[in-house]
């Protein structure tokens, strides 16, 4: 949507062929039935930050109004442990000040953090040689405290990905982007209205209103019979799709899932904070909806990146995220009903190796878009909005 928002913007003629029966990809709405009733729910809980300047860019361009996202600077709470809150001082300032006064980790761990970040700001945020988040970690001496409620909680939120396999120069590019940027860039930017309204449909309209055609619930099997009424094709799938439309460009990924657990509780239940972090347990982050998008009672739970927690049944697992609340006397009673909804091949793993496919082709007019096509951005939404404006300006030129 995003390459089809940017060609018709140009007064280019634009078809979406979209095998779904929303546009989205894997960040819209789907149906699902809790309770014996029916009801939609978002594919996943995915958080938005300031740095995302594309993505934003194209909301305000296709009429996305900016309630749609509750803006917070920068806040990391936990339910108990740890809370880092950006101190209101002119970078970078602002995240010294913030690490000095946060609390749950020793004074040591602060210094030695800022520290960390000048390191890597006089290296550009990058290494000649990628390794592990884990050994940039260890290396730097920030697998303490701050490790464990910080930088690996980032790591996994951000690129989706264990640190022990994780890219340290993706990791990097994301701390330089949002930390180390302009104030609002570090920004949390959490969804209010569900994520097929927050872009998708709005672009949608938008791409229709300018006289494109977008046919939904439409898969393509052959590039070949394209060509023939189209001057380029923007191929805009998962990897994993690749081999059935382009099977010379198919690459051998390996695959990071997230798991989103759904509990409706009483209308009453809600958490402290509208986004909450939990560092010990199979919980990593909890949402309150009710404070989001106006569903008393529901909160979201995320479980990013593999782990043992996918040899859990759906019941088992909904259960385990109960308890933990439970735990934390968040809940009490046990909840009305619950979803989970398993992305298994949410993202690629985004590792120091990982081979990044360049846009333009060997095939005369095809180009590629997707999250794992950026050279350097680890798999995120912006990541996917830029692949797609970066196709579509090759098209143009082509």
């Amino acid at each position: 949507m995003a390459a089809a928002v940017t060609l018709v913007q140009r007064g280019v003629a634009v078809s979406v062929f979209e095998a779904g029966a929303v546009a989205g990809g894997r960040a819209r709405r789907i149906p699902v039935a809790s309770a014996g009733q029916a009801t939609e729910l978002d594919n996943g809980q995915h958080i938005l930050v300031g740095a995302y300047t594309e993505l934003l860019r194209l909301m305000g361009e296709v009429g996305v109004p900016r309630d749609a996202l509750l803006r917070i600077p920068l806040e990391i709470r936990y339910v108990r442990g740890f809370h880092l809150r950006k101190a209101k001082l002119p970078p970078p300032l602002d995240l010294a000040g913030g690490l000095l006064a946060a609390r749950g980790i020793p004074l040591s761990d602060k210094l030695g953090a800022i520290r960390f970040m000048l390191r890597m700001k006089r290296l550009g945020f990058r290494l000649e040689d990628d390794i592990e988040v884990d050994e940039l970690l260890r290396r730097q001496r920030q697998d303490g405290r701050i490790g464990h409620y910080l930088w690996r909680p980032l790591c996994v939120s951000a690129l989706n990905t264990p640190p022990a396999d994780a890219s340290a120069n993706a990791f990097l590019a994301a701390l330089r982007d949002t930390l180390m940027s302009e104030p609002a860039a570090s920004d949390l930017l959490l969804p209010r209205v569900d994520l097929s309204k927050l872009f998708p449909e709005p672009a949608v309209e938008f791409v229709r209103r300018h006289g494109a055609e977008v046919r939904l619930k439409e898969s393509i099997q052959d590039l070949r019979k394209l060509k023939s009424d189209f001057s380029s094709i923007i191929v805009a799938v998962g990897p994993h799709q690749l081999k059935s439309v382009l099977p010379d460009l198919a690459l051998d990924y390996t695959y990071q899932p997230i798991h989103t657990c759904y509990l409706q509780y009483a209308p009453g239940v809600k958490l402290p904070f509208p986004m909450l972090g939990f560092a010990d347990g199979l919980v990593q982050w909890a949402f309150d909806r009710g404070a989001l998008t106006g569903e008393h009672g529901l909160l979201a739970v995320v479980i990013s990146a593999q782990g043992d927690h996918q040899q859990l049944t759906q019941d088992e697992l909904a259960d385990a995220c109960h308890r933990e609340l439970a735990a934390e006397n968040i809940v009490g009673d046990k909840p009305l009903w619950t979803r989970v909804i398993a992305e298994k091949r949410a993202t690629v793993t985004c590792g120091p190796r990982i081979k990044r496919p360049a846009a333009e082709t060997q095939f005369p007019g095809v180009f590629l878009a997707g999250d794992y096509t950026d050279s350097e951005y680890p798999p995120t939404l912006e990541a996917a909005v830029r692949s797609g404006v970066r196709a579509a300006t090759m098209a143009l030129k082509s």
